[in-house]
């Protein structure tokens, strides 16, 4: 019988349901700065995403494997995609 096991060691999250905004899901990191240094963006421009609730879509891949390695459930570009433009919608009222 064969064994596969989903852990990472490098979890800041260990498992959770999906975040419900974009600043829910960059805080299930244990800082801004971890965040960044996971998906590979500097500390300035993931303390932007969080603050306008919106993250740019090149960080979309590197966001979505950060969080399925995370444990982060729901996170894919359609999640992202729609957290932007409910974002771009309520700046435009």
């Amino acid at each position: 019988m064969i064994v596969h096991s989903a852990s990472s060691s490098a979890s800041p999250v260990g498992g959770s349901a999906q975040p419900a905004r974009i600043p829910e899901l960059i805080d299930s990191w244990q800082g801004i700065g971890a965040f960044a240094a996971d998906i590979g963006c500097g500390y300035e421009a993931a303390r932007q995403m969080r603050r306008r609730g919106r993250i740019a879509p090149q960080h979309w891949p590197h966001v979505v494997a950060a969080s399925r390695r995370h444990g982060i459930a729901g996170v894919s570009c359609e999640w992202l995609a729609s957290h932007a433009a409910a974002t771009v919608q309520g700046e435009a009222a």
